[in-house]
């Protein structure tokens, strides 16, 4: 059985509005996750967005991190597109350069990268794009850590260029036996019942096991846990969440302390 852990990230989608579009609970949110990933303007989120949000994070001591997508704002990141991996390193350097310009100018430090939705799939068991996604995070800053799906090849292609990763697990999610996260149009790959997430993160983080969709017991380990940001029981999720996790006794902060390899 694996250790138990004594601290633990919790980081929530963020910056999401674009025009005159609002999505997002973002001054709610911001006070209970301890990261935030924060959309670049490919699947949401504008300039003046990036902006907000950065100066939000930064009144609330939210660690802030860049959030790039496909460019699909009609899809909101979610559907596949063709793309080579040399399209996915100028996309996310891109995306990830741009939320690192606004957050200077604000004087916070960026510390982290989190691909979105399906980049953030398809670079979890595709080892080209993973290893562009890692490649463009490091030489945009080799002191960011990259987000990405626990037992994934974004983990794994972090590890080979000596970038630090962090482990991430999913609240609101549920799981297939390989470890992937079940695909969204899926019944049940969504957990709205805050009670059932609040319960897969506790044994996610203390045990380092989840229970699949089919049944099956998988073990992974959790660096972050991530509590998407545009359901309506988002908010209220989060804050149980994070009140369960310190009544057991563990830390939440940021996952800047994660080691590279």
């Amino acid at each position: 059985m694996s250790a138990e852990r004594k601290t633990i990230d919790l980081n929530g989608d963020m910056g999401e509005s674009f025009g005159v579009y609002r999505l997002g609970a973002d001054e709610q949110l911001v006070r209970v996750v301890t990261s935030a990933n924060i959309a670049c303007g490919f699947h949401a989120g504008d300039p003046q967005t990036m902006r907000a949000t950065v100066r939000l994070c930064a009144e609330n001591g939210t660690a802030v991190g860049a959030h790039p997508g496909l460019p699909d704002l009609a899809g909101f990141g979610r559907r596949n597109l063709a793309v080579t991996p040399q399209e996915v390193y100028d996309m996310v350097l891109y995306q990830a350069g741009a939320l690192l310009g606004f957050a200077r100018a604000e004087g916070v430090r960026m510390t982290h990268v989190k691909p979105h939705g399906a980049l953030y799939n398809m670079a979890a068991v595709q080892r080209a794009l993973a290893e562009a996604v890692a490649e463009a995070v490091y030489r945009l800053d080799p002191e960011l850590v990259l987000y990405g799906l626990a037992g994934s090849e974004l983990i794994a292609a972090a590890g080979r260029i000596g970038l630090r990763a962090a482990r991430e697990v999913f609240a609101d999610r549920s799981y297939e036996a390989d470890g992937t996260l079940a695909p969204r149009s899926m019944p049940g790959a969504v957990l709205h019942e805050s009670a059932e997430a609040e319960a897969q993160v506790i044994r996610m983080v203390k045990e380092g096991i989840v229970r699949c969709r089919t049944g099956e017991e998988i073990q992974l380990g959790a660096d972050t846990v991530c509590i998407h940001g545009d359901g309506p029981e988002a908010v209220e999720m989060a804050v149980r969440i994070r009140k369960r996790l310190e009544n057991e006794g563990i830390e939440v902060r940021p996952a800047g302390n994660v080691r590279s390899g």
